[in-house]
């Protein structure tokens, strides 16, 4: 395992470039199983996750072209078939969960999709039956080896559209149906769909291949299914997740901090969240600027004077991936502030590394977290921990940098699956960081 060693308590100044996000990238990648034509993607992030699944497409037979920084060609034309039924796709796909969208686009094309149970963060179950049940919505027939937890769908005849209602507005569940459904025939209508940014970047990418998706960010998606799609040329937005990791990062160490080419109409409500906590986030053209909070930050009251709850949604709610930061953020706020979990039932379990460093935390069960802010009259003390998750990691990271002293994070692999060239771009803003192999 990697580690890292940070030298906390220094301020940071400068501009950060935001990667490409990385929950879109890995829907987008699977889409291009949908053609046998180029498709052309820009700002691909270059991290872990991202760059197995890239993997996993060239041991499938997938045509695939570096051309530039962030950027590459795929050519779906001669898959490997046989692939779906080695040992070897049994550890790449279980290795990643982003894996799962491999099956809605082969299941449409070729009429039947496997995938071994997936790997990912661990934060409590994620389920995947609303994929499967999306898939036989639409015709196909399932399969699961219990013995090797091994999904599959076949439909030799064929997928059919149909009418659904989601259980839960998942947004890779959402994703992989679609990618079945605009090969279908007939029409599909999906209703309590997601509708996330990276969603709506899938149905337009989808929609500029050939696609026939009408309802694109709302919660009704109708699908006219067509016979082939082609080729097309897509740009993967500003990862909105890592953006909130620098606002906070920004905050925690009273730093001043220029977040460059945001995309602030993808934002949703994340400014509006971060500023409930105190922190001023000021909009600079399409740039985030955070000045430095030399007097601290002070947690917002409701209406009529009650403990501030910070909690996430499903889109255009709060995204849950960012409700770590906040919670580390909320710290060293002036005041108090609730934060429930509601969407994953392990999220929160990472804060007695933060009671270690000296936060006043009091876990109320596995979805809520009240926390007392030190206003900056104590700091965080350095220590030593684990990254249990890729968000618990960053936020882990976030408070180290902003202690007393010099902390040890291991098990950074997890942090390396969703933060590109990590390392580099903090010293670049002034960060004391070093990774140790």
């Amino acid at each position: 395992m990697g580690t890292f060693q940070i030298e906390g308590g220094h301020r940071l100044s400068g501009e950060i470039q935001p990667q490409g996000a990385k929950n879109e990238a890995l829907q987008i990648l699977c889409a291009v199983l949908l053609t046998d034509e180029t498709v052309t993607i820009n700002n691909i992030p270059d991290i872990l996750d991202v760059n197995k699944l890239i993997n996993l497409l060239r041991n499938l037979g997938v045509k695939v072209e570096h051309t530039g920084k962030g950027s590459y060609t795929f050519k779906s034309d001669e898959l490997n078939m046989n692939y779906l039924n080695s040992e070897q796709f049994k550890v790449d796909g279980g290795g990643l969960r982003g894996s799962i969208m491999i099956v809605g686009p082969m299941l449409g094309r070729f009429g039947k999709g496997y995938i071994p149970k997936p790997g990912g963060d661990k934060i409590g179950r994620r389920r995947l039956d609303t994929h499967f049940e999306g898939f036989m919505k639409l015709g196909a027939e399932f399969r699961y080896n219990k013995e090797e937890r091994f999904y599959g769908v076949e439909a030799p005849d064929g997928l059919k559209g149909d009418f659904m209602l989601l259980e839960e507005a998942s947004v890779t569940g959402t994703a992989n149906i679609v990618m079945a459904a605009v090969l279908a025939k007939g029409t599909t209508t999906i209703y309590n769909a997601a509708c996330e940014p990276y969603l709506q970047q899938l149905c337009n990418m989808l929609n500029s291949m050939g696609a026939k998706i009408s309802g694109v960010g709302s919660n009704l998606l109708t699908i006219e299914g067509v016979e082939k799609l082609g080729g097309c040329e897509h740009r993967v937005l500003p990862d909105m997740v890592e953006i909130g990791s620098w606002i906070g990062l920004a905050a925690m160490t009273k730093s001043s901090i220029t977040i460059k080419n945001v995309n602030w109409g993808m934002l949703g409500i994340i400014p509006t969240t971060f500023r409930k906590l105190g922190i001023k986030v000021e909009k600079q053209g399409d740039d985030i600027y955070i000045p430095a909070h030399d007097d601290g930050y002070e947690v917002q009251s409701f209406i009529d004077g009650s403990i501030m709850n910070i909690s996430d949604a499903p889109w255009p709610g709060f995204t849950p991936d960012l409700l770590s930061i906040i919670l580390v953020v909320a710290t060293q706020a002036r005041g108090s502030v609730l934060i429930h979990q509601k969407m994953f039932e392990s999220r929160l379990f990472f804060v007695d590394k933060l009671i270690d460093m000296g936060a006043k935390i009091i876990l109320c069960d596995p979805h809520r977290a009240t926390v007392i802010g030190h206003d900056f009259k104590s700091q965080l003390k350095a220590t030593t921990m684990t990254s249990p998750d890729i968000r618990a990691g960053i936020s882990l990271l976030i408070a180290a940098l902003s202690a007393k002293g010099t902390s040890t994070i291991h098990n950074i692999e997890q942090i390396d699956r969703g933060y590109e060239h990590i390392v580099q771009r903090l010293k670049g803003i002034g960060a004391k960081i070093t990774r140790l192999e």
